[in-house]
C-alpha cells in the first residue's frame, strides 16, 4: 500500500505539503550563511593564485617550472592534511559543532599570515628600485647588466647581442596607437625577470621569509578547507546538495569576483605596477575573511542546523541510514561503487589539470603574452560562472550530474583549445568570450562533482568523502603547476592552452563509464511527501 503523506508523519496533508514545500525549495538564507566560510577561503585563493606567481616571477625572478613548484606547495600539503582534517572533524564533539572551531583557527590564523607575506615581498621589491617600472633610467640599467632571457615563445636571446643601447632604451610600454608594443612585451619584460632572479640571488633573505610564511599560510587554509566545505552537507539533505553545492559554489564565485574587481582597483594586473606593495591588498582580502568569519559565527549555530537536517531525513525516509551512522566510516563499498568513485576521482584529477594549469598561470601568460589585465578577463569568466551556478544545479536535478558533467567538460575543454591562438595583439573581446564560456563550464563541472563523490557516503563519514574529493582536485594541482611549467620553459609558454585543452577534455572518456554517484531518485511516496523533489 502506497503511503499518504498523513501516514508518513501522523500529519494532516495540508501541514504535510507545507512541510514538503520548505523542503524542495532550499532554505537559501541558511544556505548562504553556511557557505560563508568558504567564500572567505575563495577570496584567499582568487588573491594566491592570481598574485603569487607572479610575486615570484617578478620580484624574485623564478622560472616558471620553479614557481610551479612552489605554487603545488599548497596541493603537497592539501594531499595529506585534507582528509586528515577532514576525518578529525567527523570525529569532533565540540560544543559549536564538528567543523566549525577548525574554520575559526584556519581562518584567523591565514588572514593574519598572508598581510606577513606582502612584507617579506616589499623587501625584496626594494632590491629592485634601479628597474621599476617608473624609473626612466631602468631599461640603461637593464642593458648595461649584460642579461640573458627567453621570450615569451621560447626564444633565448641576450640584450645586448639583441638590440644596440639606444634601440633598447627607446622601448616603450605602448605603441603610437596606445595599443601593445610587442617588444615590450618580449623583451623588456624578460629582462627584468632576468634583472629580479640575479638580484634575488643576491639578497636571499627575503625570498627565505617569503617561502618560510608561505608555507605557514597554507598550513593555515588546509586546517579548514574539507571542515568548511563538509559543513554543507551536514546540513542539507541528499536530495537538495546539487542545489545546495550550486550556492557554494556562487559564494566562492562571489569571493572570487570581489577579489578580481578590488584587483582592477588596486591594478594588480597593470604591466605599469608589476612591482607595486600589495600590502593594502592583502590587508583587504584578510579583511574580507575575518569579516566572513564573524558573519557566520553570529547567524549559524552548527550543531542545531545538523539536528534539523538529521529530523527532516529520518521524516520523510531519506536515506535515514545518515542519522543512524556512528561515524566509524565503516560503509563498504560495493565492487560497481567503487569503481565509479574511482573514475569520478581520475575524471577530478583530469580536469582540474587542465584548470589549475590555465589559472594558475593565467596571470602571468596574460602579462608576458597577451599584455592584457588578467583581472578583467578572470572577472568575466567568474561572473559566467555566477550566473552559471543555480541553472546548472537546477539541470542536474532534472538529467542527472553525469550528463551535465559531461556537457561542462566539452564547453570547457573547447574553450581552452580555442585559447591557444590568442596572441598579443588580438582583440580583448575574444579571450573575455571564450574566458566566459570556460566560466561556464567550469560551474557545470565543479556543481555537481563534489556532490557525485559525497552521494556514496553516509552522514558519519562526509568528511572522509570529502577528503577524498579534494586528495584527487590537490594531487592534480601538485602536479599540473610543475608539468605546464617545465612545458612553458622547454617549449615556450604558449603551450599552457593546448595543454590544458587535453587535460580536460580526457575527463570526458572516464566520466562516461561513471553507473554510481549521480541523483537518486526518491521513491514516489516520499515525492508526495515532501510535494514533488529535487531529482
Amino acid at each position: 500500500m502506497t503511503e499518504t503523506p498523513t501516514e508518513v508523519s501522523g500529519e494532516k496533508p495540508s501541514e504535510k505539503k507545507a512541510a514538503g514545500r520548505s523542503l524542495t525549495k532550499l532554505n537559501m538564507r541558511r544556505t548562504v550563511l553556511v557557505t560563508l566560510p568558504f567564500m572567505g577561503a575563495l577570496t584567499f585563493w582568487q588573491a594566491y593564485d592570481g598574485l603569487v606567481p607572479l610575486m615570484f616571477k617578478n620580484t624574485f625572478g623564478m622560472g616558471d617550472t620553479l614557481t610551479g613548484v612552489f605554487m603545488s606547495l599548497d596541493n603537497v600539503l592539501a594531499l595529506f592534511l585534507l582528509p586528515l582534517f577532514g576525518t578529525i572533524s567527523d570525529k569532533c564533539k565540540s560544543r559549536r559543532g564538528r567543523r566549525t572551531p577548525f574554520i575559526i583557527f584556519g581562518t584567523v590564523a591565514a588572514a593574519a599570515l598572508f598581510v606577513v607575506l606582502s612584507f617579506a615581498d616589499d623587501m625584496q621589491i626594494k632590491h629592485l628600485a634601479p628597474v621599476a617600472v617608473d624609473n626612466p633610467t631602468a631599461q640603461e640599467t637593464l642593458y648595461d647588466a649584460d642579461l640573458t632571457a627567453s621570450t615569451p615563445d621560447g626564444e633565448t636571446f641576450v640584450v645586448q647581442e639583441e638590440f644596440s643601447r639606444e634601440e633598447f632604451c627607446a622601448i616603450s610600454m605602448k605603441d603610437a596607437d596606445g595599443g601593445t608594443n610587442p617588444d615590450y612585451t618580449n623583451y623588456v619584460v624578460p629582462a627584468r625577470q632576468a634583472y629580479a632572479a640575479q638580484a634575488s640571488a643576491e639578497h636571499r633573505a627575503p625570498l627565505i621569509l617569503f617561502i618560510g610564511v608561505l608555507l605557514l599560510v597554507l598550513l593555515s587554509m588546509a586546517t579548514f578547507r574539507s571542515p568548511a566545505v563538509a559543513l554543507m552537507p551536514d546540513v542539507t539533505i541528499k536530495p537538495l546538495r546539487s542545489k545546495a553545492n550550486a550556492v557554494i559554489n556562487l559564494m566562492g564565485a562571489a569571493g572570487g569576483i570581489i577579489v578580481l574587481i578590488l584587483g582592477m582597483v588596486f591594478g594588480t594586473g597593470k604591466a605599469e605596477n608589476a612591482l607595486m606593495s600589495y600590502t593594502a591588498f592583502f590587508a583587504v582580502i584578510s579583511g574580507l575573511m575575518l569579516g566572513s568569519l564573524l558573519i557566520f559565527l553570529w547567524k549559524v549555530k552548527e550543531p542545531q542546523l545538523v539536528r534539523e537536517m538529521h529530523e527532516e531525513s529520518a521524516r520523510y525516509g531519506i536515506d535515514t541510514e545518515e542519522a543512524e551512522d556512528n561515524g566509524s566510516g565503516d560503509r563498504k563499498l560495493s565492487k560497481a561503487e567503487r569503481r565509479s568513485l574511482l573514475l569520478i576521482l581520475a575524471s577530478v584529477v583530469l580536469w582540474f589539470f587542465g584548470y589549475n594549469a590555465v589559472t594558475s598561470k593565467y596571470a602571468v601568460y596574460a602579462s608576458n603574452v597577451l599584455d592584457l589585465d588578467y583581472n578583467a578577463t578572470l572577472t568575466i569568466a567568474t561572473g559566467a560562472a555566477i550566473v552559471s551556478y543555480i541553472p546548472v544545479g537546477a539541470i542536474a536535478s532534472k538529467v542527472g550530474r553525469r550528463k551535465t558533467i559531461l556537457a561542462g567538460i566539452v564547453i570547457l575543454g573547447g574553450a581552452f583549445l580555442a585559447g591557444s591562438f590568442i596572441r598579443a595583439g588580438s582583440s580583448p573581446l575574444v579571450m573575455n568570450i571564450l574566458f566566459a564560456l570556460a566560466g561556464v563550464g567550469w560551474a557545470t563541472i565543479n556543481v555537481n562533482s563534489y556532490p557525485m563523490v559525497v552521494e556514496l557516503s553516509r552522514g558519519g563519514d562526509v568528511g572522509r568523502y570529502t577528503g577524498f574529493y579534494y586528495t584527487a582536485s590537490m594531487a592534480a594541482q601538485t602536479i599540473t603547476p610543475i608539468f605546464s611549467g617545465f612545458l612553458m620553459d622547454k617549449l615556450a609558454m604558449t603551450v599552457l592552452f593546448p595543454y590544458g585543452s587535453v587535460c580536460v577534455l580526457l575527463a570526458f572518456l572516464t566520466m562516461l563509464f561513471v553507473k554510481h554517484g549521480d541523483n537518486r531518485p526518491t521513491p514516489v511516496s516520499k515525492l508526495e511527501a515532501l510535494g514533488g523533489g529535487d531529482d
